[in-house]
C-alpha cells in the first residue's frame, strides 16, 4: 500500500474515484447515504477549488485506490460547515476541516486511519493551522440498522487527541433509501489543538 498527498491541480484526476468510494462507504452504517455521482462530481468539485485543499490517497502497488481522506480550510466549506464553530466563538481562520476518510473494509485494521490523520494533521501544521475538526454523524445505540458487530471509532478519535464537542453540531440532510427525499441528520464536531502535539 502506497499513501500519496495530493494538492492543486493533482486533485482533478482521483476525484471520481472519491466520488464512487463515498457512496459506496458512506452507503452503510452509520451513514446509510444514498447520494448520487452527480451530486458528488458537485460536492468535490467545488471542495477541489479552497484554500489548501488536500487528498490523501492510499493505492495498492498496482494503482488501485482503496481510499481516501480529504481536508481543507474550513472557511471555504459551505457555511453549514463553518457556522457552528463560529457560533461557538473559535477562530475559523485558524480552522483545518478534516472532511471524509473512506476506506474499503478489507483494508481496513492495517494502521491506514492512523496514516491519514498524520498526513493531514502534519500538513495543517505546516501551514500554520492551530487546530482541526471534523463532524461525525449521531446514531442512537438502539438504532434499527446498527449492525451487530459495529464498533464506534470514538475511542480511535479520542486517543488521536481529538475532543467530542456536543455543544457545536450541524445538521445535514440526505436521503438513506434511494429515490426518497433526504432527511435531517445531525452531525457533532470533534476537535484536536494541533499545536499540543
Amino acid at each position: 500500500m502506497n499513501l500519496r498527498t495530493l494538492s492543486g491541480n493533482e486533485l482533478a484526476p482521483v476525484l471520481p474515484q472519491l466520488a464512487q468510494l463515498r457512496i459506496d462507504i458512506f452507503s452503510a452504517y452509520p451513514y446509510l447515504y444514498k447520494g448520487s455521482l452527480a451530486y458528488e462530481a458537485e460536492y468535490l468539485q467545488a471542495f477541489s477549488g479552497a484554500t489548501h485543499a488536500i487528498i490523501v490517497v492510499a493505492e495498492t502497488d498496482t494503482g488501485e485506490i482503496i481510499g481516501c481522506a480529504t481536508g481543507s480550510a474550513i472557511t471555504e466549506h459551505h457555511s453549514e460547515f463553518s457556522e457552528p464553530l463560529a457560533r461557538a466563538g473559535i477562530s475559523l481562520s485558524g480552522m483545518f476541516y478534516f472532511g471524509e476518510s473512506v476506506l474499503v473494509p478489507v483494508w481496513r485494521g492495517q494502521g491506514i486511519g492512523h496514516s491519514f490523520f498524520d498526513a493531514r494533521e502534519d500538513f495543517a501544521r505546516s501551514q500554520g493551522y492551530a487546530q482541526a475538526c471534523f463532524c461525525a454523524v449521531e446514531r442512537p445505540a438502539n438504532h434499527p440498522k446498527r449492525p451487530s458487530d459495529y464498533s464506534p471509532l470514538d475511542s480511535f478519535w479520542t486517543r488521536r487527541g481529538y475532543i467530542r464537542r456536543p455543544d457545536i453540531q450541524a445538521r445535514f440532510d440526505w436521503p438513506e433509501e434511494e429515490g426518497a427525499p433526504s432527511q435531517p441528520h445531525t452531525m457533532t464536531y470533534w476537535i484536536n489543538d494541533l499545536q499540543k502535539q
